[in-house]
């Protein structure tokens, strides 16, 4: 059935502006857009049931582009050191305890149920190493009707003995969760398929995590089921000089990915990229890989400051990552502030290039990360609506523009001005926390 909701519209078709419809209409069928327009009979739905969602404001809703599910109990522990330490002391020792798969859906649930909150409804997402826990972190997707794309990790060396998973054992646990998670769903589109909403996407945790067998089944699983690829890339100084002890042949960090078939080959994401340059820049740019720009974590683990303007001028597709828990914070809205500040810190060494622009950042976030997953993050026809109703009452005077208010909340709200979250045209219901 047709649904036509009124309200406040804003999102943006162009990284350089919003659209805003005052009072405007959005008409969706099947979980899909089927258009926007400041008049109902304009939309030529005649039959369809109106909801009015008043002063309210409707946007596009939040889209996770790099986040470490498992880590969500170590948020904003141990904030003092930098990547490398910070993996050995606290985050494996946490992933191990995902062994338990009673342990795995309680934590997996608070994360979930975060993420709901703060309106993300779509989600890149390293799991642990362990299938079972992975299966688990995915059926919860599906039962809350939120879309994610989940990685078994794979990883086997520079890691303890509890995280470490030899090729065999990888492939046939991946090979599990493909079967049982179909990346294809019946829906509306030629051929009667559509993207499912939760899919398993190919995941080696990073170079030095992994041996050149290892990678090369992770290429090779991509490859023959036709699979994303999600890992991490030219974060830290000290991991890319790892990188070139470990794969002295390639050229660059991004090469030894791409050498073994997992930069670009299939749909690609790489989280970081703050020492992206040269050969590996072009090699990206060429092959199409997408960046999660993950601003919190970078600045936790004294990473560096991404260059985000440089890499959005050169053509790359840009997402927002909160990468918990080398990020803190799991508000996405709050992703959008720190990527504005981090563009702004790059302006004061360098006036010529300018700091990102609130509707370049909502652009990133919306509908540059939704092209990760099809046709998300847009109101445009065609786009599956996935959408936020903000009720921001309590935050603005009365004689504020549409986009000051949608700037305030970006800054200074939270859940409570969230009231509806919607994913593929049906709204989400609080998850169940244990």
């Amino acid at each position: 059935m047709k649904k036509v909701y009124k309200a406040h519209i804003l999102f943006t078709k162009e990284k350089d502006r919003f659209e805003v419809y005052e009072n405007g209409y959005i008409a969706v069928e099947d979980g899909y857009v089927l258009g926007v327009a400041s008049h109902l009979k304009d939309l030529n739905c005649p039959d369809a049931e109106v909801i009015d969602f008043g002063d309210k404001l409707l946007i596009p809703a939040m889209n996770d582009m790099h986040v470490h599910a498992p880590q969500v109990h170590n948020q904003a522990v141990a904030m003092d050191l930098e990547l490398l330490p910070w993996l050995q002391n606290y985050t494996f020792p946490e992933e191990a305890k995902y062994a338990d798969v009673e342990y795995a859906e309680r934590m997996y649930r608070r994360f979930l149920h975060t993420q709901w909150l703060f309106g993300t409804m779509r989600s890149v997402v390293f799991g642990t190493i362990h299938t079972e826990s992975t299966r688990c972190l995915m059926q919860l997707y599906q039962e809350a009707g939120m879309g994610a794309m989940v990685g078994k990790v794979a990883m086997n060396r520079n890691c303890p003995d509890n995280l470490s998973e030899d090729v065999d054992a990888y492939i046939e646990g991946m090979e599990q969760l493909i079967k049982d998670f179909s990346p294809l769903a019946s829906g509306r589109e030629a051929g009667g398929e559509v993207p499912s909403l939760v899919r398993p996407i190919i995941t080696p945790r990073f170079v030095p995590s992994c041996t050149p067998e290892l990678l090369r089944a992770c290429g090779q699983l991509a490859q023959q089921y036709q699979l994303p690829v999600q890992s991490h890339l030219s974060e830290n100084t000290s991991e890319i000089a790892w990188v070139q002890e470990l794969e002295p042949e390639s050229e660059s960090y991004g090469d030894a990915y791409n050498r073994y078939g997992l930069f670009g080959q299939t749909p690609t994401i790489m989280a970081h990229c703050v020492w992206t340059h040269g050969k590996e820049l072009e090699l990206m740019k060429r092959n199409g890989v997408m960046v999660a720009h993950c601003p919190t974590s970078n600045f936790n683990l004294s990473s560096g400051l991404a260059p985000i303007r440089s890499l959005l001028d050169e053509g790359l597709r840009i997402g927002l990552g909160s990468d918990i828990s080398g990020g803190h914070d799991l508000n996405m809205f709050r992703m959008l502030v720190y990527a504005i500040q981090v563009s702004k810190m790059h302006y004061q060494q360098d006036h010529s290039k300018a700091f990102l622009t609130l509707p370049e950042v909502f652009w990133i976030a919306t509908k540059s990360a939704g092209s990760f997953f099809g046709k998300v993050g847009s109101f445009e026809p065609g786009y599956e609506f996935d959408a936020l109703v903000i009720d921001d009452a309590v935050l603005y005077p009365s004689e504020y523009s549409l986009l000051h208010r949608l700037e305030r909340f970006i800054y200074v709200g939270d859940d409570r001005q969230i009231v509806h979250r919607f994913c593929r045209g049906q709204e989400v219901a609080e998850p169940k926390v244990l």
